[in-house]
């Protein structure tokens, strides 16, 4: 196992590769949150798929393997950001970047007025759109993007 992780490790950039530097408590609270909420999102993806096909925008093809691999991709976020601490750094970025890849739903959302979550009118996804950068600097916190401020 140990063998995997190094030639993992070693494709990656320096600031991606495990680290056993311990978070902050702060920070350490934010993945494990973030994992969490990934992990409830995910399982809706299977339990409640209806609320998130009003999320994908018309001009995707199937719908429905879309909410499901969605459900998928955030489990597997939510168990790296859980269990592999060590790999947050890589594993936020994926957060990041799928945060990010699902903000046109959200757009869509709004922009086509479809009631889902309880949004049911412009006020209210418009405000989840808005909050959607809030989302990226969430996963970025979490898995240590920023720099730690140093101390004199």
């Amino acid at each position: 196992m140990a063998a995997l992780e190094a030639r993992l490790a070693a494709l990656l950039p320096a600031r991606l590769r495990p680290d056993d530097t311990p978070q902050t408590p702060v920070r350490r609270l934010l993945r494990v949150a973030l994992g969490l909420f990934l992990g409830f999102a995910g399982v809706n993806h299977f339990t409640n798929a209806e609320e998130f096909l009003a999320q994908v925008p018309p001009y995707l093809p199937g719908p429905e393997v879309l909410v499901a691999v969605s459900g998928v991709v955030e489990l597997l976020l939510a168990a790296g950001l859980l269990l592999l601490p060590r790999w947050r750094a890589a594993v936020g970025l994926a957060a990041l970047l799928f945060l990010v890849a699902v903000t046109p739903g959200n757009l869509a959302q709004y922009t086509e007025a479809r009631d889902a979550f309880g949004l049911d009118t412009d006020a209210a996804r418009l405000t989840r759109l808005l909050l959607s950068p809030l989302l990226w600097v969430w996963a970025s916190a979490a898995a240590d993007l920023w720099p730690r401020p140093r101390r004199r």
